[in-house]
């Protein structure tokens, strides 16, 4: 018989080993936003080629939309092969490199959060005092990095695995919509294939968001048990069927989480942008944005964090539950330190 948190248990104990960590939700967020900085480099690039190639003004390109820009500049990339090669090889360059080092960063993140949760105890039960938080806290630099290098190859694989997933999902849904949109065009069935293409949108969402979620339950079961990424695999499906509504439950707060937070995010940027409109006031539109986009990162990290910290829980007991089955002493599972 396995055993498992409750679900108020379970988030508050993630909730509080994350906030001893707290250092941990900013190097996530920094990281995150150094592969987004860095992947706007090659896409500034190929806003300044186009511009060459068309001899055109930084308003005539700039002057739609997002969907309007993009279509500006792979026309003019598409004209021009060898423009459109090195544009693409710069971009995956750079979307190589930044992802590796998130991946890597992860791997340091997820090791140490690991070894904070071990030793949290009964951290979720009150009272809650500020000395227990204290004493939670394993942030390091040399702990880090260390479980940086231990970790980096097996989590840069996996992520690898990712992004050809990602890969492979783009290629299969864009074929699916661009090759459905020509066969139904002119036609009476376009209404319809309208809606397959909508109901085709939204289980590609569903699908990238489970992806998601083993991806980091891979993560989890990498730095816990120190195995292969196959390995873990293996052991994600094995804990996917002993604890699938503990996973579930937790999986399904935080996404309504995120989603509250997502909406009170355009709620706020709607607002500041009735702002940017008022003399003088709107010049105090730009730090307020950064601010809410600062504050949004670090809400969106710490959610996240608060959700591996679940899942971590949930796991070691899992794995207590299920040693004796495998004819290992209990609780010796999960029990590595970085």
């Amino acid at each position: 018989m396995t055993h498992s948190l409750p679900l108020k248990a379970a988030l508050k104990r993630g909730a509080l080993v994350a906030a001893a960590n707290w250092p941990l939700v900013f190097v996530q967020f920094i990281a995150e936003a150094t592969l987004k900085l860095l992947l706007a480099v090659p896409t500034i690039g190929g806003v300044f080629l186009v511009m060459l190639l068309l001899q055109a003004d930084v308003e005539d390109v700039l002057g739609g939309g997002a969907r309007d820009i993009a279509a500006t500049v792979f026309t003019a990339l598409r004209a021009n092969p060898i423009a459109l090669v090195a544009f693409a090889l710069a971009f995956l360059i750079v979307l190589l490199g930044g992802s590796a080092l998130t991946f890597i960063v992860k791997g340091g993140t997820v090791s140490l959060l690991a070894t904070a949760e071990v030793a949290a105890g009964t951290i979720e039960r009150p009272p809650l005092r500020l000395e227990a938080l204290r004493r939670l806290s394993r942030v390091h630099i040399d702990s880090f990095l260390d479980a940086c290098r231990h970790f980096w190859r097996r989590y840069v694989r996996l992520g690898g695995c990712l992004l050809i997933a990602y890969a492979v999902t783009a290629i299969v849904y864009l074929v699916i919509i661009v090759g459905g949109y020509a066969l139904a065009d002119g036609t009476p069935i376009l209404l319809g294939w309208t809606v397959i293409a909508a109901l085709a949108s939204s289980v590609l969402v569903v699908w990238i968001t489970l992806v998601n979620l083993c991806y980091l339950l891979i993560q989890m079961i990498i730095a816990v048990e120190d195995v292969s990424v196959r390995t873990a695999a293996r052991q994600l499906l094995q804990f996917a069927r002993g604890a699938l509504r503990e996973i579930a439950a937790i999986f399904g707060v935080v996404l309504l989480l995120v989603g509250l937070a997502t909406v009170a995010s355009i709620l706020a940027t709607a607002g500041l942008g009735l702002i940017a409109f008022v003399p003088f006031a709107g010049l105090a539109v730009v730090p307020l944005q950064f601010a809410a986009w600062f504050l949004r990162g670090v809400v969106f990290q710490y959610l996240a964090l608060t959700a591996l910290g679940g899942y971590l829980a949930q796991y070691r007991l899992y794995t207590r539950g299920v040693a004796p089955l495998r004819g290992m002493p209990p609780g010796l599972s999960g029990q590595r330190s970085a």
